[in-house]
């Protein structure tokens, strides 16, 4: 909770009480500046530090059962292997790492895409990354609008360009491209999509149906791009996000990332 995350902090502005306040528990990661004495192997070698109070009941359970014998945080990296997809199910956690590892399985994420990361180690709240909840709701809270992370060293994984991709290649298309293209195109089973409307009935394609609802979408992202990087898929042609709708941002943050040339 607030009091707990208080105690990793150097200081915790206005802005963190009101944010924690409001979203917590929550998808909303804080960054706030890192008491010299907390959190040093969880930092990598930064004066800040992210803090999140989770919603999930195992979650919640989880640091109960921490802070009954005095550990009073978890760090929680992504359970992928840098870069690529994250997880949303147990299942996907095995995949990555198959060699024994323990798996709480609290079935699936409800979210799906990640937290929103909030930089208030700055002077001006700045946007780190979107998440489920939109940045209207945020901005609301904090009573000004958020600034934008600009060029320098990533502060998070999700800063990064290149990110979330599976091992196919990502491409976005606008939607009345990609029809066109999937009318015209002779069917290949190196091709899979993932579009709002469906493919042309009479091509054989291995195709997922965007649902018309961000949060929906945003809820099996991660899992539908796992499904559709299949043995012997080398695109996943994927319909881009509308632009004009904030609610979409989250989603559109992953597949741009996902689609990014790698380096």
């Amino acid at each position: 909770d607030e009091a707990a995350a208080r105690g990793w902090a150097a200081e915790w502005p206005e802005p963190a009480r009101r944010l924690a306040q409001a979203f917590w528990p929550g998808p909303l990661t804080l960054i706030v500046p890192r008491r010299p004495d907390r959190g040093c192997a969880a930092a990598g070698g930064q004066a800040s530090i992210g803090l999140r109070c989770p919603s999930h009941p195992a979650a919640q359970a989880l640091l109960r059962l921490a802070a009954a014998v005095g550990i009073d945080g978890i760090a929680a990296p992504s359970a992928n292997r840098f870069g690529r997809v994250s997880p949303t199910r147990a299942a996907h956690v095995r995949d990555e790492f198959p060699d024994g590892l323990l798996v709480l399985d609290g079935g699936d994420c409800p979210e799906g895409i990640e937290s929103a990361i909030v930089d208030l180690s700055t002077p001006v709240p700045l946007a780190r990354r979107p998440g489920s909840l939109g940045r209207g709701r945020i901005e609301a809270i904090l009573g000004r609008p958020l600034g934008l992370a600009g060029a320098g060293a990533p502060r998070a994984s999700g800063d990064l360009d290149s990110h979330y991709a599976p091992t196919a290649r990502v491409e976005l298309w606008p939607a009345a491209e990609l029809a066109e293209a999937l009318r015209v195109e002779p069917a290949s089973a190196t091709l899979a999509v993932y579009s709002r409307r469906d493919a042309d009935p009479g091509r054989s394609v291995h195709q997922r149906r965007m649902p018309d609802d961000p949060a929906a979408a945003a809820h099996e992202l991660f899992a539908v791009l796992r499904e559709l990087d299949a043995p012997g898929v080398q695109c996943i042609r994927v319909e881009a996000p509308p632009v004009d709708d904030p609610a979409w941002d989250g989603v559109r943050d992953r597949l741009q990332r996902a689609a990014a040339p790698r380096l």
